[in-house]
């Protein structure tokens, strides 16, 4: 009898607490909307995007992780930039290639004959 007595009591303070809470705080009404995070730390768009631009970026939170959009935008930047430096690494390769060969071809060239060709 005792533990019901108690329950009940308990019962009745959590009914009161909830109603003073709703009476108290009922003309203020719902808390405003929060603006959404945006991202503020873009990768630079006028440069080439450097590691430490890859570092700084920090996408803001979600209730389930991260705006897509802002990865996707990040994403797909850091793919362009690799894709142009892989380009111009092939480039500068191949270049580099052409020109051991042609050094190469001139020095086998310039070569005076041996003893054995006389």
């Amino acid at each position: 009898m005792v533990m019901f007595l108690f329950l009940v009591v308990a019962l009745a303070v959590v009914v009161a607490a909830v109603t003073l809470a709703v009476v108290s705080g009922g003309d203020s009404g719902p808390l405003p909307d929060a603006a959404p995070e945006r991202l503020r730390d873009f990768l630079p768009p006028g440069r080439p995007v450097g590691r430490a631009d890859v570092e700084r970026l920090r996408f803001p939170l979600v209730a389930r992780g991260y705006r897509m959009a802002d990865v996707d935008d990040a994403l797909g930047r850091l793919g362009a930039e690799l894709a142009e430096r892989d380009a111009r690494i092939a480039d500068l390769e191949s270049a580099l290639a052409g020109a051991r060969a042609a050094v190469a071809h001139q020095h086998v060239s310039m070569e005076k004959p041996g003893e054995e060709e006389r």
